[in-house]
């Protein structure tokens, strides 16, 4: 069996790693950290498909170096959903979010002065892919509940059966390779 797939971002090519899920799926993993080039060039792209934004969301980790790059090029702030409580978020949101390449339940919280600042402000929800959706949604139900406006969800990915949704801005698709 092939253990990479190869596919075009934002005019990049490259060949992603096929990792197992579980002992029926592997995917091919979009690792973001690292590719400058497809994290500048993504960002432009994805910034000239969203409609007015306020401000960009996006869940920890491996999408914040594409939420800064978001940010740097439209001069928007980004916020991060974190995946831990820290003693200087106060009295943080949280919701919980189970994602396909994390293994249990785990949560993600909005510190209580960045639930603030979204409060009215039209958001957009970012992730390096979609895929279940979980994580998407968690970040969804924070920007709600810190009373924003989402006005899109996105990601340079989307996998399976994400592939088939029409709500979310992607650039590319990934299939889910069945053993």
């Amino acid at each position: 069996m092939n253990d990479t797939y190869e596919i075009t971002i934002a005019g990049c090519k490259r060949r992603l790693k096929k990792f197992a899920v579980n002992d029926k799926i592997d995917i091919a993993a979009f690792i973001l950290f690292g590719d400058v080039e497809v994290t500048e060039k993504s960002a432009e792209a994805l910034l000239q498909k969203l409609p007015e934004f306020d401000l960009i969301l996006t869940p920890e980790a491996k999408s914040i170096p594409l939420a800064y790059e978001m940010s740097r090029q439209s001069g928007k702030k980004y916020i991060v959903a974190r995946k831990g409580l820290k003693v200087y978020m106060g009295n943080a949101l949280s919701v919980d979010d189970q994602s396909i390449t994390t293994h249990g339940l785990q949560k993600l919280y909005l510190g209580e002065d960045d639930a603030a600042e979204m409060k009215g402000k039209r958001v957009v929800v970012l992730d390096d892919v979609i895929s279940t959706g979980g994580s998407l949604q968690a970040a969804v139900a924070l920007a709600e509940q810190a009373e924003a406006n989402v006005v899109a969800k996105c990601a340079v990915l989307s996998e399976g059966d994400a592939n088939d949704r029409d709500d979310i801005i992607v650039l590319g698709n990934l299939p889910l390779f069945f053993k």
